[in-house]
């Protein structure tokens, strides 16, 4: 069974910085596009951003332009999320998921359970 494993989420006071890792041993994350999604309570699952895999193209929403850096570290089969400036709005579930394609419309395969991002003072 494909499954990736978020780490790296945590409580912080608004314009704080968290770095997500997404993980797996079943899969080479490199051969393939992979987004960050977001998911808060009551709210629609959000792509937040994407990297494809080789060139490594990247994708943002807007509400996260500027904050928030998505890399991946081939070697270790890992791809990361740097966000910075973190605002209340940015509290939610994040989880990795291989998609076919980044951009605005992003549908998740296989996924990871998700680490809590909280932002508050």
């Amino acid at each position: 069974q494909v499954q990736l494993m978020e780490s790296g989420g945590g409580s912080v006071q608004p314009g704080g910085s968290l770095r997500l890792s997404c993980a797996t041993t079943s899969f080479t994350l490199s051969y393939y596009a992979i987004a960050w999604f977001r998911q808060a309570p009551g709210k629609e699952r959000e792509g937040v951003s994407c990297i494809t895999g080789s060139p490594a193209n990247t994708y943002y929403t807007d509400s996260v332009k500027g904050r928030f850096s998505i890399s991946r570290n081939n070697a270790r089969n890992m791809v990361y999320l740097q966000m910075n400036s973190l605002e209340p709005e940015d509290t939610a579930v994040y989880y990795c998921a291989a998609v076919v394609a980044c951009g605005a419309t992003m549908t998740p395969s296989a996924s990871g359970p998700g680490t809590q991002v909280t932002v508050s003072l």
